[in-house]
């Protein structure tokens, strides 16, 4: 009796971790939140969507092609935050709720009379186009429905939109908006194009994946001929190419969920219905980064990475790493679902085939492997790295070349490190001995360059007689003196520039290794220029701009401190059009009628 009840117990044990283990999908308030514009709604990304380095993390809603449509609070509250970024959201409000969460809308035109004038006026405080500012609770108090914005196409945008997210105040952990009940259809399931396999024995950045073409039927998707996938790998995993659609559109977004069965028990799931934004360059541990970055599709792995800690998987029995311990058949099935609880779902078997087995074998026994979840470190003579514990996904091998260089201005050699197509987690920090004698005048115009997959400039600093800088990604480094200030372009001809007939001055500032800052003063004092898009500066004449003779200066630093000084006078006067000379067009000559009468030879006359 004893041993049938305590039988029963570690049964109960067991079925209590099983269910502890489990995915609930989080239950929302349903309604609480309004669409923020009048329009019909539309999206034109979801949450969840891959974009390099991150995943979206809101609603993109779509408004119609063109700017300064209304925005609206989507519930009571006030607003806490606005921003004015270059690049990233452009102009944004964030709005706290009673509910403990918080709206977040992006991408905007020019906010409410009360809320503009606000933040002009900070922004003259600070001297700053750019302001991040922090509003003092129920300053600016709102009812949902309230009008709070223009919509527009600011900041990293690529054309108008208004970009959305729900969030907790607390934690800032962005939430699924679609799990809110919004006012969208879609009976659509996901769409699944490819099936990648890993050979897990291995790095995923030491191989091309193996892909199967896949085909939809009426019990969901198989793989073509025998349905049967044979691997000569013991250990394997598998990558997904999918997307969803909502009902009545033709936008490729994210998949909700994704999850793996093996012999009809659930091993890994992921679940895109929260994410931090601390978190979200962790998608590119989420995605096949080796393939992407070759040129590939997005490929996303139903399989956690050893280093990825973003919170998106979750597991049940496994990690998504399959073993192979005999050559029976394995029942597979990858379930796909969208927001909305629309699925579609894959079958096939998989069987390890000894025919198929590689002779390389790769593990331990190679030196020097970086591994994830450890703190990693490369010394050589002159080129240290330092990569603190998770900054890796997946072991990478270490491969480095050291190139001396003439390159003008240089003061170490080439160091290549691996390159930009393994990704990485947070900075990692790189030393470099210089290879000539830095004088001490320009130890504090040292810059170091990273060069591979768009690259990166910091200005370093020294530890001693080492160059130090906090670097993102792999790729090939070098240190450089700067001496060289940045240009700017000219405002106009003459001692005098005539502004009159202009709407807008536009600078574009350049530097050899990047401008740190742009100021503009008139007559003494700070003006307002836009850096929306990250490159030109522009000041647009507002309609009482008062008539006149000004002075204009204009101040550009780069990353360690050469600045460009430059000034002119320009006056602005009433201007009045041309007007354009009115063209007469000449009547066109009328035509002989014809006749049928043969014409009359003209008669020479005898010299």
């Amino acid at each position: 009796m004893m041993k049938r009840w305590l039988h029963g117990f570690i049964l109960l044990l067991l079925c209590v971790n099983v269910q502890a283990q489990e995915y609930k999908r989080p239950v929302y308030p349903q309604g609480y939140f309004r669409w923020p514009l009048s329009l019909a709604p539309e999206i034109v990304a979801n949450m969840g969507e891959l974009r390099p380095n991150h995943w979206h993390m809101g609603l993109d809603m779509r408004t119609n092609q063109v700017v300064n449509q209304s925005v609206y609070a989507a519930a009571d509250g006030y607003v806490a935050f606005m921003g004015i970024r270059p690049l990233s959201f452009g102009r944004f409000i964030i709005i706290n709720h009673p509910n403990g969460l918080s709206t977040l809308y992006a991408h905007l035109n020019d906010f409410n009379s009360v809320l503009e004038a606000y933040a002009t006026q900070e922004q003259y405080m600070q001297e700053s186009w750019a302001v991040e500012l922090t509003i003092p609770a129920n300053k600016f108090p709102v009812k949902k429905g309230d009008f709070i914005a223009y919509s527009g196409t600011t900041g990293g945008s690529q054309g108008p939109h208004v970009h959305f997210e729900i969030f907790e105040t607390k934690t800032g952990k962005r939430l699924n908006p679609l799990l809110f009940g919004m006012p969208l259809t879609d009976a659509v399931a996901p769409t699944l194009q490819r099936l990648a396999m890993y050979d897990r024995n291995k790095s995923v950045y030491e191989q091309s994946p193996e892909l199967f073409a896949v085909k939809l039927t009426d019990s969901g998707y198989i793989i073509p001929k025998n349905n049967l996938v044979k691997t000569g790998s013991n250990k394997v995993s598998f990558g997904i190419q999918a997307f969803d659609r909502i009902s009545g559109s033709n936008n490729q977004d994210g998949i909700y969920a994704a999850r793996l069965f093996v012999d009809n028990q659930l091993q890994v799931a992921f679940y895109i219905d929260s994410i931090d934004y601390n978190a979200t360059r962790y998608m590119n541990a989420h995605i096949d980064y080796r393939y992407k970055h070759n040129g590939g599709a997005y490929l996303q792995h139903v399989a956690v990475m050893p280093g990825d800690i973003s919170g998106v998987y979750h597991k049940a029995n496994g990690t998504g790493e399959i073993v192979l311990t005999d050559t029976m058949p394995r029942s597979i099935r990858i379930e796909l679902e969208d927001a909305y609880k629309n699925k579609v779902m894959l079958n096939f078997n998989l069987q390890y085939d000894e025919k198929l087995a590689s002779q390389k074998i790769y593990g331990s026994a190679i030196p020097d492997l970086f591994t994830p979840k450890y703190v990693n470190v490369l010394e050589k003579p002159d080129f240290e790295v330092y990569f603190p514990d998770y900054c890796l996904y997946d072991t990478v091998r270490p491969n480095y070349i050291r190139t001396p260089s003439a390159a003008a201005n240089a003061v170490t050699a080439l160091h290549q490190l691996h390159n930009a197509s393994v990704p990485v987690e947070g900075q990692f920090t790189v030393r470099i001995k210089p290879d000539k004698t830095v004088p001490q005048y320009l130890r504090d115009k040292v810059v170091m360059r990273r060069t591979g997959g768009g690259g990166n400039v910091r200005k370093a600093s020294w530890q001693g007689d080492w160059i130090t800088a906090q670097m993102p990604d792999f790729g090939a480094f070098q240190a450089f003196t700067d001496i060289t200030p940045p240009t700017v372009n000219e405002l106009g001809k003459g001692d005098t520039v005539n502004l009159s007939a202009a709407r807008n001055i536009i600078f574009t500032p350049g530097d050899n290794f990047g401008v740190q800052s742009f100021r503009a003063e008139l007559n003494g004092k700070w003006l307002r220029f836009t850096n929306d898009k990250g490159r030109s500066w522009i000041y647009s004449f507002p309609a009482d701009f008062v008539y006149g003779t000004y002075h204009l200066k204009v101040l550009v630093t780069d990353l360690v401190g050469n600045t460009t000084t430059k000034e002119w006078w320009f006056k602005r006067n009433e201007y009045t059009p041309p007007v354009k000379k009115k063209t007469v067009k000449k009547a066109p000559a009328k035509k002989k009628p014809a006749t049928s009468k043969k014409a009359t030879p003209v008669k020479k006359k005898k010299k």
